[in-house]
């Protein structure tokens, strides 16, 4: 289609529009539109003041319960139909049909918007809703009043060739439209299959994650496949792309592949895995995720760090949980001089093993480490069965060991200053001058 084609298009559909314009049955339709518009709207505001949408049809199937409820959040376009089509059937029989043309057309364009919203409403993101909604009633629109092939050609018109491949705004508006449809489908399968790996008990929580990541991302390989070729696109085309896709990803994307590859690492070895307790730096936390680029560690103040994969592979990482849960608590104490250590030592023993939360297969153990100036430094270790809440344990064992050293009459050694001071008073001047 050339520029005068579209020109021509143009022209003449305003002549046309002009003509609807000028007759005096346009001024009556539009009229019963908007009144139309007006009790539809006023219709819906009274349903959403007396239905509550999250209590509405409870004792329905779900099936029904969900069509029942997207009709009563269309309301107003269910009312809108149904005015205008009894409009325009009141006018079809008393007068001639081009009279009620612009009824027509806006009966069937709340009609297709209202199927469109009941189909588009099993989609939870609501950007894509958006989109696909409006997408299809724009191609409703065209062909309800006849210009769908006229917009098609125009679309397909327009084109610029990259190598063998010819790019055009049709084109480009179908491959979205379909990488739409499929990743939407590919999110469902993945999904579903996730859910179904997750409650298998015979696999890891890391083979777990392993396997959703590569189902998802075989998936979308597979969609993006099937959409480039249901579009006419040969993938042989795409290879003038490879050398400036290669350049991107060694300059810009090197740390987004590196973490990808990380992350794949990681759950391939399981050296770190969910619900593990990690150490990575300043940041301490049970894993609660891992993604594609990064791992989220929970701590237990509420706060998430968000860690990339490439730090856990490159960084020292210390898992508490790695092998073995049971974790070897350490508690460092001292008293003064005049205690018996063999009786400190025993009564700090006597003091782990009644902690709650200590192993009891595995004996506490309390050792004499140094004679230092201020007294004698002990060190008291015993096992807990798991790391979390380490420091509440040392906590509870330091507060019985202080309780018990009381009773004992044993002291806990703390400096002492002393200032002293020679030679009698301060030498201070305390003449005062007598002014002349």
């Amino acid at each position: 289609m050339e520029v005068n084609d579209i020109l021509d298009f143009l022209h003449a559909t305003a002549r046309s529009v002009g003509a609807e314009v000028s007759s005096p049955w346009f001024y009556l339709q539009f009229g019963l539109i908007l009144t139309a518009a007006g009790i539809a709207l006023a219709t819906d505001a009274a349903l959403r003041s007396r239905i509550d949408p999250k209590s509405f049809a409870m004792s329905w199937p779900l099936p029904l319960r969900h069509f029942a409820r997207v009709l009563v959040g269309s309301a107003s376009t269910a009312v809108f139909a149904v005015l205008v089509i009894a409009a325009r059937i009141t006018m079809y029989h008393s007068t001639w049909p081009s009279r009620s043309y612009l009824l027509m057309v806006a009966a069937k364009l709340a009609v297709a918007w209202l199927v469109i919203r009941l189909v588009t409403s099993v989609i939870r993101n609501a950007f894509i809703v958006k989109l696909v909604s409006l997408s299809a009633w724009c191609v409703a629109a065209l062909s309800i009043i006849g210009e769908l092939d006229s917009a098609i050609e125009m679309l397909d018109s327009v084109s610029i060739v990259l190598g063998g491949l010819r790019l055009t705004p049709l084109l480009v508006i179908k491959l979205g439209l379909l990488l739409i449809a499929a990743l939407w489908l590919t999110n469902i399968a993945s999904n579903f299959a996730e859910s179904r790996i997750n409650r298998s008990a015979d696999l890891t929580p890391s083979i777990q994650v392993l396997l959703v990541k590569m189902i998802r991302m075989g998936l979308m390989v597979v969609a993006i496949t099937i959409a480039l070729s249901a579009v006419g696109i040969n993938l042989s085309a795409l290879a003038v792309f490879s050398g400036a896709v290669g350049v991107g990803i060694g300059i810009g994307l090197q740390k987004i592949v590196a973490n990808f590859i990380s992350g794949i690492i990681l759950l391939a070895d399981k050296s770190v895995k969910p619900g593990d307790l990690v150490t990575i730096g300043d940041s301490s936390g049970r894993i609660s995720a891992m993604k594609t680029r990064y791992i989220s560690v929970a701590a237990g103040d509420g706060r998430e760090f968000l860690i990339p994969n490439e730090d856990l592979v490159t960084q020292k990482v210390t898992n508490w949980t790695y092998s073995d849960k049971n974790t070897l608590v350490k508690v460092n104490f001292g008293t003064n001089y005049d205690a018996d250590p063999k009786q400190v030592c025993k009564l700090a023993i006597d003091v782990a093993a009644a902690a709650p939360r200590a192993i009891k297969s595995r004996a506490p153990n309390c050792i004499l480490t140094e004679f230092a100036e201020a007294g004698m430094k002990f060190s008291l270790t015993f096992w807990i069965a798991d790391p979390d809440g380490m420091d509440n344990v040392k906590s509870e064992v330091m507060v019985s060991l202080w309780e018990t050293f009381k009773r004992e009459g044993i002291r806990v050694p703390y400096p002492v200053r002393e200032l002293r001071v020679r030679g009698g008073a301060l030498p201070v001047d305390t003449t005062v001058e007598a002014s002349n």
